[in-house]
């Protein structure tokens, strides 16, 4: 088989990272595997055609990090699947400001500074691919417990939309996947076990990979795997769009005005 070049997974030994390392390898790609697990990495890696480079690291410990973003600088490095995440289910009032920490630490500033050591470098090459995996939870559904997860997630899809316009002339290629509720073990180390789901609204990881994968080979920059018709997510970017114009202006909204009667507070 010939390589398509390595792709580099982080989160890579379990849930979505797994089945794109899978998908990813039947393509043609080597791959570096990166996750806190070394034990579980080297059984996937055994498990997939072609080579698979195993790097055990913990994206919140700068050391860590530093080495995955070295590595991710090599040349035969031509995507990146930036889908390590850490989800967290508490009422901001009662949550731990050290695990809300955590979670920043690696949906935020990990993810942030991996996707700019990838543009950086397949900018200067003229190719390239970016899958940065955010969620549903943040952009269209706000749920009580999950304020900082779904912050993170949100910054996710706006960090890709303005990447992918940046690096609009690059020829690089820049995706966010939005999946709704997955079948992966982050929902029981969230504290919101995945057997509180309506099974209706949970997809498998190898179906949500696949569908992600799709709409990455059709150019679509949003990929929501589970929703129906792609005007819809359009027509949401339309409506948010209409208000641009207005965003920004030198005089105050008219309600805001106090009337000439009126006197302030």
């Amino acid at each position: 088989m010939t390589s398509n070049g390595t792709a580099l997974i982080t989160g890579a030994s379990a849930g979505l990272g797994a089945a794109y390392a899978d998908r990813l390898a039947k393509r043609g790609y080597d791959l570096v595997l990166v996750a806190r697990g070394e034990d579980k990495l080297r059984e996937l890696a055994a498990t997939l055609p072609g080579n698979a480079e195993v790097i055990t690291a913990d994206l919140t410990v700068d050391a860590d990090l530093a080495r995955v973003e070295e590595r991710l600088r090599g040349e035969d490095v031509s995507l990146l699947v930036n889908n390590a995440g850490m989800g967290w289910v508490s009422p901001v009032v009662d949550a731990d400001l050290t695990d809300l920490g955590r979670v920043i630490d690696l949906n935020v500033t990990a993810f942030t500074r991996l996707d700019q050591v990838a543009a950086k470098a397949f900018a200067a090459r003229g190719a390239g691919t970016i899958i940065n995996v955010g969620s549903v939870v943040g952009t269209v559904l706000q749920l009580p417990g999950m304020a900082t997860y779904a912050a993170t997630k949100a910054y996710v899809v706006t960090f890709t939309q303005v990447l992918a316009a940046e690096l609009a002339e690059t020829g690089v290629r820049v995706q966010a996947v939005m999946p709704g509720a997955v079948a992966t073990e982050l929902w029981d180390k969230s504290g919101y076990p995945l057997s509180n789901l309506d099974g209706d609204t949970v997809m498998t990881v190898d179906d949500a990979v696949d569908a992600a994968l799709a709409g990455l080979d059709a150019g679509e920059l949003i990929t929501i795997p589970s929703l129906p018709d792609a005007a819809h997510w359009d027509a949401f970017e339309a409506a948010r769009l209409t208000l641009a114009p207005n965003m920004s202006r030198r005089e105050p909204a008219e309600r805001y005005r106090l009337s000439v009667s009126g006197s302030r507070p």
